[in-house]
């Protein structure tokens, strides 16, 4: 395992060791406080251009469950097609791993997705640095080669929203009972698979779509990465939809925000975002 150190844009280091594809990276340092999960969190698309941090220590041992596609076209055991998280951090990793539906170790997923991953760092020191200070962004340095260093961007203004949606109309369940259309800011499969399994017809559309001359019975806006600012055009679309007042619409993380921008609320970013099974 090579050297690195994870630097922080208020130049805190952090010192540890390389377990997953070793490339130098940069992006949103953020924290999720869950102590199971790391395969569905890592391909959540509202991951998108930032750097992971686990706060429970150790990570790895149960492995990665196998990558399956079902007949609907969403993955079985993921949250989507490919990680989305720039990089892992944890605190203890696991090289040895036991899962009766683990095929390979998350290190071996990491290098084949080509995600770099941290390992020895203390993540509840760092997750107080990000809890007291506000997320910050930061870049992972190989100590024997430090001027392949990335700069540390900023997640402002990026439209991570359009890197994650989908680029066209995708329908679920054709004739289902009820028409729902939703708009695809970086959804997760499983919000897909609970419209699912109640006989809903989903119509997947991208973030900039305007679905406003399509029948549905209802509207659904959908998670997603980055600044909601960054997708006024969605906003507008939303906002015709709500001159129906009939019209059931319901948003969930990005999506809300979208809502609440449709309806002429400002947003404004959280010192640090809530990110875990239970917030």
């Amino acid at each position: 395992m090579r050297d690195v150190t994870l630097i922080l844009g208020d130049g805190s280091r952090f010192h540890g060791k390389s377990f997953g594809y070793e490339k130098p990276v940069a992006g949103e340092v953020v924290f999720n406080t869950a102590m199971t999960g790391y395969p569905e969190s890592l391909t959540d698309p509202s991951y998108a251009g930032q750097l992971m941090t686990l706060t429970y220590p150790l990570a790895g041992n149960y492995g990665v469950p196998p990558f399956n596609i079902e007949s609907n076209g969403l993955a079985t055991f993921m949250e989507s097609e490919k990680i989305h998280a720039e990089a892992l951090i944890v605190s203890d990793y696991s090289q040895e791993y036991s899962h009766w539906n683990a095929t390979e170790s998350l290190a071996d997923w990491l290098k084949r997705e080509h995600i770099p991953g941290i390992t020895g760092i203390d993540t509840r020191e760092l997750t107080k640095v990000l809890r007291e200070h506000g997320v910050m962004s930061g870049r992972i340095v190989f100590d024997d080669k430090p001027e392949e260093a990335k700069e540390i961007p900023s997640y402002e203004g990026i439209n991570y929203v359009d890197k994650v949606s989908c680029k066209e109309v995708i329908y679920y369940n054709r004739g289902g009972k009820k028409k729902v259309v939703l708009v695809d800011c970086g959804v997760k499969s499983n919000i897909i698979r609970c419209f699912l399994k109640r006989d809903v017809e989903v119509i997947r559309v991208p973030w900039d779509y305007d679905f406003n001359d399509m029948p549905f019975d209802g509207l659904f806006i959908s998670n997603g990465p980055g600044d909601p600012d960054t997708c006024d055009v969605a906003a507008q679309n939303i906002r015709k939809a709500m001159g129906n007042p009939k019209l059931p619409i319901f948003g969930i993380c990005m999506g809300n925000q979208l809502l609440a921008k449709a309806g002429g609320a400002k947003i404004y970013k959280l010192k640090y975002g809530h990110r875990s099974h239970n917030q």
